[in-house]
C-alpha cells in the first residue's frame, strides 16, 4: 500500500518503520527547538507531516512503548485517529504520565501510526436486541479466568 504524505516543514521526517515486521511507523516530532512535558501535563507535538489516506482506512496512533515505560510518555487520547478525509498536520497529543519533566528534542521518535482498515456501520433504533449467555453483565462479569 502507498500512502501519499505532503511535509510541512523541511525538517519533518516521513514514518518509518523499526524493523521488517513492524506494524507501526515511528512519527517523528517535528520541532526547531527542545520541548519540556512537565508531570501529568499534555503538550500538541507536531510531525509536520499530511497524510492522504485511502477511502477505508485510517491511521491510528499508538504510543512507542519503550517511551510509554521508561519515560511515562504517550498519547493522551490513548490512541489517535486520523480520519481518511482529514488533510491537516498530524500532531500528537503527548501525556507525560510520570513524576518527572521529560524532554523531547527535535527528530525523536515520539508516537507509531498504524494503517488499518475500518468499517462503517448503519445504526438504527429496535425495541428489543437478541439475548446471550453474558446479558447486561459489565466490567468484570466475566471472571478472572
Amino acid at each position: 500500500m502507498k500512502i501519499a504524505i505532503k511535509k510541512l516543514r523541511d525538517n519533518a521526517v516521513l514514518p518509518k518503520y523499526g524493523s521488517e515486521y513492524a506494524a507501526g511507523a515511528d512519527l517523528c516530532a517535528c520541532i526547531d527547538g527542545e520541548i519540556t512535558v512537565n508531570p501529568h501535563e499534555t503538550v500538541f507535538v507536531p510531525t509536520g507531516l499530511a497524510l492522504e489516506l485511502p477511502l477505508g482506512y485510517a491511521g491510528l496512533i499508538y504510543a512507542r512503548s519503550g517511551l510509554a515505560c521508561k519515560r511515562g510518555l504517550a498519547p493522551a487520547n490513548k490512541v489517535g485517529v486520523v480520519d481518511c478525509d482529514y488533510r491537516g498536520e498530524v500532531m500528537v497529543a503527548l501525556a507525560n504520565h510520570s513524576s518527572v519533566a521529560q524532554t523531547v528534542v527535535p527528530g525523536e521518535r515520539i508516537a507509531q501510526l498504524i494503517i488499518t482498515p475500518y468499517l462503517t456501520a448503519e445504526f438504527y433504533e429496535t425495541e428489543e436486541l437478541s439475548q446471550t449467555c453474558r446479558g447486561a453483565g459489565g466490567f468484570g462479569s466475566t471472571g478472572r479466568k
